[in-house]
C-alpha cells in the first residue's frame, strides 16, 4: 500500500463574547485546574497523558481515547503570552500515533462592557490522508470554545 504525500492548508478564525471579565477568562488558560475542566475534561474520552506548562517554551500535552474509538495526542508550545491580552502556541495532532497535523493558534482577549471578547485564529498544515481534515478542526475549535463558555457559566453560578 503507497502512502499519497500531500499537505493541505486550512486557516479560519472564531469569535466569542463571554459575560466574565478578562481575569477569568484568562485564569481559564492560564490554571492548570481550570484548562484541565473545560479543555481536557470531555467525557467522551478516557485521558491517558496529561501535562501542562504555562510559559513561553512551555508544553502542553493532552492524550486521550474517544471511547472505543481513536487515540487523539495534542501537543502544544507556547510561543508567546502577553497577560490578559494574547497567547500565541504552536501545536501538532497524532491520531492512533499518526502526526495529521501542525498548527499555529492565536487568542486574543478583550475586555468589552459586558465581557471579554475571544478571538482564536488558527492556521492549520494537515499532512497526507488527512489532507482533507481543516473544516472538523475548526468544528473541533468551536467545541472547544463551546466547553469553555460553558465552565465560565459554572464559575459565575457559585
Amino acid at each position: 500500500m503507497t502512502i499519497e504525500h500531500r499537505l493541505a492548508h486550512a486557516g479560519f478564525t472564531l469569535t466569542r463574547d463571554y459575560p466574565v471579565p478578562v481575569e477569568d477568562v484568562w485564569r481559564a488558560f492560564a490554571e492548570e485546574d481550570q484548562k484541565r475542566n473545560w479543555f481536557g475534561g470531555d467525557e467522551a474520552f478516557e485521558p491517558r497523558e496529561w501535562a501542562f506548562d504555562f510559559r513561553v517554551g512551555g508544553r502542553d500535552i493532552d492524550e486521550a481515547k474517544f471511547h472505543d474509538g481513536p487515540l487523539t495526542r495534542y501537543e502544544a508550545v507556547y510561543t508567546d503570552i502577553v497577560e490578559r491580552v494574547r497567547i500565541v502556541t504552536t501545536y501538532d495532532m497524532w491520531l492512533d500515533g499518526t502526526h495529521m497535523s501542525t498548527s499555529v493558534a492565536a487568542y486574543e482577549f478583550e475586555q468589552m462592557p459586558d465581557g471579554t471578547r475571544l478571538t482564536h485564529a488558527e492556521h492549520g498544515v494537515f499532512f497526507d490522508r488527512f489532507w482533507a481534515d481543516g473544516p472538523n478542526r475548526e468544528e473541533g475549535t468551536r467545541g472547544l470554545l463551546d466547553a469553555l463558555g460553558r465552565h465560565l457559566d459554572a464559575g459565575r453560578q457559585l
